[in-house]
């Protein structure tokens, strides 16, 4: 199966200790081995692990990989904001994914951005074409949307503001994707718009991720988790299956690529790359 023209990306968390920072070297070098497009990574509420976040993209660049920096902005300040841009530019990062993001713990204000749309329109005034933009996308709807046609709404509004490309919240429901992407093209949005995809490891985190993030976990494949019990083994193959399914029936109807959710693992992605020949 030819996949050459598709885009591929794995999404990493700045880890917490060396331990960690150690481990994660031995999974971006496993995966880089597959010649991703780039590596992400993300950055906590209110900008908690900006460090981590600079210091982990740094490190993916100086191995020879390309890396993108989540950049969320609610809480923050466009002073604050703008000297993380300066930093970006000075470390020679060119690409970033732009987010709302959570409201920091203890906040209850949204800061001077309110929405991710806000916030690409502000890194396009300050540093031009400088930086390639990628947004969020959800499927199956933001848990904080009104409706499903407000969603789609503020969507677009990222996409004018001056996003190149979206990335959506993993889903395993293909329906769902292929209905937001037909529904943002009637309205005239014309950027690729890339599937999120989370391995099915640990049904017990996945579940508390889905509740959290307003993911649906179809009834037939939590009836089948929930079935297994504690036998890891059998909720790897069971998933490995499921997903490698999904990211078929993605590629085969046009998706133009697949970011996935790595969780600092290389294991089950590698399973899925070689499941799908890529």
């Amino acid at each position: 199966m030819a996949h050459s023209t598709k885009s591929f990306s794995f999404e990493f968390f700045p880890p917490k200790t060396p331990e960690g920072a150690e481990k994660l070297r031995l999974v971006r070098d496993k995966l880089a081995v597959l010649k991703p497009k780039y590596f992400s990574v993300t950055f906590g509420a209110g900008g908690s692990t900006q460090q981590g976040t600079l210091e982990t993209v740094v490190e993916i660049i100086r191995s020879g990989q390309n890396a993108a920096p989540h950049l969320s902005c609610i809480g923050s300040t466009q002073e604050n904001i703008r000297a993380i841009l300066q930093t970006y530019r000075a470390n020679g990062i060119k690409h970033i994914v732009a987010l709302r993001g959570d409201m920091p713990s203890g906040m209850h204000a949204a800061g001077e951005f309110r929405y991710a749309n806000e916030l690409v329109e502000f890194v396009r005034a300050e540093t031009g074409q400088h930086f390639y933009i990628e947004v969020a996308a959800y499927p199956e709807v933001h848990p904080q949307a009104r409706d499903p046609e407000s969603d789609l709404l503020n969507f677009k509004r990222k996409i004018d503001a001056g996003a190149d490309r979206a990335i959506t919240q993993y889903f395993f429901n293909p329906d769902a994707y292929f209905r937001f992407v037909n529904d943002a093209q009637h309205l005239g949005v014309n950027a690729p718009i890339v599937p999120g995809i989370m391995p099915i490891t640990n049904y017990k985190q996945l579940a508390r991720f889905s509740d959290l993030c307003g993911a649906e976990i179809p009834r037939w494949i939590r009836k089948r988790l929930e079935g297994f019990g504690d036998d890891a083994a059998a909720i790897r193959a069971f998933g490995e299956e499921v997903v490698t399914e999904l990211c078929e029936n993605l590629l085969e109807s046009g998706a133009p690529g697949l970011h996935f959710y790595t969780m600092n693992q290389a294991e089950a992605t590698l399973a899925l790359w070689k499941n799908l020949d890529l």
